[in-house]
């Protein structure tokens, strides 16, 4: 496990994986195998990256273009930016070029990919996600945006499990739903600055239904009707992370607690949302580490007792 895995980051690599810490959940806490840790910060940067070309949110001096072989202002290009990620990403997998790909972050994934014998696909409908964000800009139904969630979620809990040997259907479809909610806790956190960048993750059909405007979610704060739409979808996220107890109680050990950390990451911030009254609009609700130790508590409590 040597080579790529000890690339030097430099600044704006540094500064991706920095990002981690502001997560809802846990990313490579300090008690799990130190090979786990690797891993999973590696797809970590991998999926912190795409998203942040996909926001055009890179790093400022053009590093990240310059590694993908681009000028550093073609990066205002976000879809030929993610053409060109997709194609250094593909120097990893069979049917590439065979050459070592030029971007830090994806030379550190190498041995993981290599180790845990990861398919491409998972890091593909990351980057399709991405794709789409330049696209879609919009949701009708609550459906459209679960499918969106496929690309832009599901593929990271997939990985996880791949990376720690635990996969299997039932544990995938679990790990797809609160992959899930927890893009959509994310998206009930970032409601205002999400319609800056002029994005809407609320479902229209529901936006209908509570009498809500996109002008309503440009309010300085939130309104009856926002509130209670964000409470909706928030009940909603809190069903999916359901699925995420009898998922912690499969697998044991340190793993179960890593599991535990993601499901109450999402619990956590939902608690958050309903303690602002659900009024995010003056900016994402976040939960204290006080109340995400309580939640981790109580998810390993549910899940001892179900397992």
């Amino acid at each position: 496990m040597t080579g790529t895995r000890q690339v030097r980051p430099d600044a704006s690599t540094r500064t991706t994986l920095a990002k981690a810490a502001d997560e809802n959940f846990p990313v490579a806490p300090f008690f799990l195998p130190r090979a786990w840790r690797d891993d999973l910060m590696a797809v970590y940067g991998y999926a912190r990256l795409v998203d942040d070309i996909g926001d055009g949110d890179l790093a400022p001096g053009g590093a990240d273009a310059r590694h993908l072989g681009l000028d550093p202002e073609q990066t205002d290009d976000r879809l030929a930016t993610l053409d060109a990620f997709e194609d250094d990403l593909r120097r990893i997998f069979p049917g590439g070029d065979g050459g070592t790909p030029r971007h830090p972050l994806l030379r550190a994934l190498v041995p993981t990919v290599r180790r845990c014998a990861l398919t491409p696909e998972p890091f593909l409908g990351l980057i399709e996600a991405n794709r789409q964000d330049q696209l879609v800009r919009r949701y009708r139904t609550w459906d459209d945006l679960t499918r969106y969630c496929e690309l832009s979620a599901n593929p990271v809990g997939r990985l996880v499990l791949a990376i720690t040997g635990t996969a299997s259907p039932e544990r995938i479809r679990r790990s797809d739903a609160v992959c899930t909610a927890l893009q959509i806790v994310e998206h009930l956190q970032d409601v205002a600055e999400d319609l800056a960048a002029d994005r809407v993750y609320l479902p229209a059909d529901d936006m209908k239904r509570f009498g809500v405007t996109e002008d309503d979610l440009a309010a300085p704060t939130a309104g009856g009707p926002v509130r209670d739409l964000i409470a909706h979808e928030a009940t909603r996220a809190g069903r999916l992370l359901d699925e995420g107890v009898p998922l912690v109680a499969s697998v044991h050990g340190r793993l179960r607690l890593l599991l535990a950390g993601f499901v109450a990451g999402g619990r956590a911030a939902l608690a958050a949302i309903a303690a602002a009254g659900h009024d995010v609009l003056p900016g994402p609700p976040r939960p204290t580490k006080a109340r995400l130790a309580r939640e981790v508590g109580a998810v390993l409590h549910r899940a001892r007792r179900e397992g």
